[in-house]
């Protein structure tokens, strides 16, 4: 069986979030990602896909004012905790510095 062209992007950016928690800085959390975007460290915004309608546009928000990038990750907090290593829900995930992975290259 081939990937589709949907699952064959959630491999990739599965393979690459796995790079970052290896070899870079990230935080979970949506008060961290808040946080973190008011001092203008993130990089890169990952949010679930049934994050609140609410907390997604906060958080698109203060993206656009620190000019960060956003990303909406294709699973929901079940799949973005388990891709990025943790054992409970992620709605959020805030990455700092990509280390080896060019994650940040490809949004």
């Amino acid at each position: 069986m081939e990937n589709t062209g949907k699952n064959k992007g959630q491999d990739t950016i599965n393979h690459k979030l796995k790079l970052v928690i290896k070899s870079g800085k990230y935080l979970v959390g949506y008060k961290q990602a808040l946080k973190t975007m008011r001092q203008g460290h993130a990089k890169l915004i990952l949010i679930s896909s049934n994050c609140p309608p609410i907390r997604r546009t906060e958080i698109e928000y203060y993206a656009m004012l620190s000019k960060c990038h956003v990303h909406h990750f294709d699973g929901n907090n079940i799949q973005l905790g388990t891709a990025s290593g943790r054992l409970h829900r992620v709605s959020t995930l805030t990455i700092t510095d990509s280390g080896d992975s060019d994650i940040l290259e490809s949004f």
